[in-house]
C-alpha cells in the first residue's frame, strides 16, 4: 500500500505544478503526508484547509481523536538547516490558529475544554521524517 501512496502523491504533485508554486506544492505535500500519518495513528481527519469566513487564520487540518477535537499546523521544510520545521510555530501563528480553532469549535457544537492544538513536522528526507507534538501548545481555555 505504500507505493500506492506514493504513487498517488506523485500524480497529484504533478499536476499541482501547473498551478502553484514550489512552496505551496512543499506545503501540500507535507499536509497529504501529515493526513496520512494521523489516520495510521488512529486519529480521524474531518477537515483540511479550515478558514474561518471572517478570515483571521487557516487550520491545516482538523481531526477527532476520542473525544478530543484536535486542530494540526502542519509544517514541512526540504532540511533542517534553518531549525526544525515545528519551531516556526510563533505567537502570531498560535494566535491565528486559536481564532480559527475557536470559530471552529462553535460550528461544531464543540466544548472548548475538549480541544488540543497538535503540530506535525516534516522533513522531506528519503524516506520524509515526521514528527507528531501532540497538545504542543495550550490557549486559554474558555469560550
Amino acid at each position: 500500500m505504500g507505493w500506492l501512496c506514493r504513487l498517488a502523491d506523485r500524480a497529484r504533485d504533478r499536476g499541482r505544478a501547473r498551478w502553484w508554486n514550489d512552496e505551496q506544492r512543499l506545503g501540500r505535500r507535507g499536509e497529504d503526508l501529515a493526513h496520512r500519518y494521523l489516520e495510521q495513528k488512529g486519529l480521524t481527519v474531518v477537515a483540511r484547509n479550515y478558514r474561518p469566513p471572517s478570515g483571521g487564520g487557516e487550520i491545516d487540518l482538523v481531526a477527532r481523536d476520542g473525544g478530543k477535537l484536535v486542530f494540526v499546523e502542519v509544517k514541512s521544510r526540504m532540511s533542517d538547516e534553518f531549525g526544525a520545521p515545528e519551531r516556526n510555530v510563533g505567537k502570531a501563528k498560535r494566535a491565528a490558529l486559536v481564532r480559527a480553532a475557536r470559530d471552529y469549535a462553535r460550528r461544531a457544537d464543540a466544548p472548548w475544554d475538549a480541544v488540543r492544538f497538535d503540530i506535525v513536522s516534516i522533513l522531506f528526507s528519503d524516506p520524509p521524517a515526521i514528527e507528531h507534538f501532540t497538545d504542543a501548545f495550550a490557549p486559554v481555555r474558555k469560550l
